[in-house]
């Protein structure tokens, strides 16, 4: 059973060249593939002197966003190499190997898809969640509200007592998914540049009853970098963020159009009052 793991890096090779230093010598993973996503920085340069037959850097021709990018780096996998799983990984993630070996011994169950583990961030632990609600997604959509959106789609405690639990979504910056899982989903949906990536394989993966779990005794550590606010600014992050939030609804769950139109209406709404209070801090 052979893996590969893909590291998507954007201006962020400090945090690359940590992980790879981690994990260079993991005997679990047998092919590990960089893909640069078309850094403004001199990112390529550097991690080019990581290359050799287990690590391979690969150069995005365009930074079209995560879900582009990662699918550049599955390609290069698919097209080269004969694996049963694909890591996701992003560079700011401190994983043993021990806890990659525990999460693919579970993939060898035929109804496990995807599994993922308990992600450790400074202020929040993320163990899944539910696909989104035209509730929680307007909820999304409200100054002062947003904060609640999450408890809205978390499972109970009682949930997670058992060593595997049954999820609609995982956190995307580090899961493992069989390769045919992958492919029967087309790989990663490249219609956003930036989040909503495992909410949409979310609901394609659960269309096509394909389940997803996450392994309460395993855990990674989430160190937040910091290149994506680096490179966008608050204002583009949010827009990013409802535009990918509009195209989930409209082409994946085939929301109606009036409420569609509810939707983008709260978003017009909220952008309004994202732009004053922006204003007024300066």
């Amino acid at each position: 059973m052979k893996n590969a793991i893909i590291i998507l890096n954007y201006n962020d090779s400090d945090n690359t060249k940590k992980i790879l230093k981690k994990i260079k010598n993991y005997k679990i993973l047998d092919y590990i593939i960089v893909v640069d996503n078309k850094s403004t920085d001199d990112s390529l340069k550097k991690l080019k002197n990581f290359e050799n037959e287990k690590i391979k850097i690969v150069l995005a021709l365009e930074n079209k966003g995560y879900a582009a990018g990662n699918n550049v780096g599955i390609k290069y996998v698919l097209e080269n190499f004969k694996v049963e799983n694909i890591i996701i990984s992003n560079p700011d993630i401190i994983v043993e190997e021990e806890t990659i070996s525990q999460l693919l011994n579970h993939l060898k169950k035929k109804e496990l898809a995807v599994i993922a583990p308990v992600v450790k961030e400074p202020s929040v632990i993320s163990r899944g969640w539910r696909l989104p609600t035209f509730f929680s997604e307007l909820i999304a959509n409200i100054p002062f509200f947003r904060r609640y959106e999450m408890s809205l789609l978390a499972y109970k405690e009682k949930d997670y007592q058992k060593e595997l639990t049954q999820v609609e979504v995982v956190k995307g910056c580090f899961f493992i998914i069989k390769k045919e899982a992958l492919e029967a989903i087309d790989l990663f949906d490249e219609h956003t540049f930036l989040y909503y990536e495992e909410i949409i394989m979310g609901k394609k993966l659960k269309d096509k009853n394909l389940k997803t779990y996450i392994d309460n005794k395993s855990t990674v550590i989430h160190a937040l970098s910091q290149s994506v606010d680096k490179s966008v600014k608050k204002i583009n992050k949010f827009k990013y963020l409802k535009e990918s939030q509009y195209y989930y609804e409209r082409e994946i769950n085939k929301m109606g159009r009036f409420k569609l139109f509810v939707l983008r209406l709260f978003y017009y709404l909220y952008l309004g009052t994202l732009k004053m209070t922006l204003l007024f801090r300066r």
